[in-house]
């Protein structure tokens, strides 16, 4: 399973990495994506939410 958001789908992309000559080599900017326990279609599981959700309380975390 990927770490994608359950709620907006932010995944890793893809871009580079620049030297200080500029020659450019492939890299991955991975999405800062947390593992909660949220309610989710009114029960609760573990997924993978992203931070940027978690502050807009766009899910409901159970603790």
């Amino acid at each position: 399973m990927a770490r994608k958001c359950v709620v907006c789908g932010k995944g890793p992309m893809a871009g580079n990495l620049v030297s200080h000559s500029h020659r450019l080599t492939r890299r991955r900017f991975n999405a800062n994506v947390q593992k909660v326990r949220a309610i989710i279609d009114g029960s609760p599981k573990n997924v993978y939410v992203c931070a940027k959700c978690l502050k807009a309380n766009k899910v409901t975390r159970v603790v």
